[in-house]
């Protein structure tokens, strides 16, 4: 059983940058594919980035390209998301998610376990 954990989420000034972390234990990560979603207050939850298990290609929703990174650590079983320049409109709970495979996607019914989430506060 894969267990994922958030951290690294806090009130930030726009413009300014933050890196989560989502770590986990119980398996190893190698075997997943991990996205990373957001759900800001009275909307859906939405996909942010995504990176393939085999070869660490990514993927991201436009409104974050060129601003968040993506990446893994497999050694540490952790992925993260560098998030700079950031916005009020950046403002969610960020989730970590596992899909068993190399699939990238944005598609929530196929992630196979997910975090608790770590709230993120773009305010001045």
């Amino acid at each position: 059983q894969l267990q994922l954990v958030e951290s690294g989420g806090g009130l930030v000034q726009p413009g300014g940058s933050l890196r989560l972390s989502c770590a986990a234990s119980g398996t190893t990560l190698n075997y997943y594919t991990i996205g990373w979603f957001r759900q800001a207050p009275g909307k859906e939850r939405e996909g942010v980035s995504s990176i393939s298990r085999d070869d660490g290609m990514t993927y991201y929703a436009e409104s974050v390209k060129g601003r968040f990174t993506i990446s893994r650590d497999n050694a540490k079983n952790t992925v993260y998301l560098q998030m700079n320049i950031l916005q009020p409109e950046d403002t969610a709970v960020y989730y970590c998610a596992a899909l068993l495979g190399p699939t990238l996607t944005f598609i929530e019914e196929l992630y196979d376990y997910w975090g608790q989430g770590t709230q993120v506060t773009v305010s001045s």
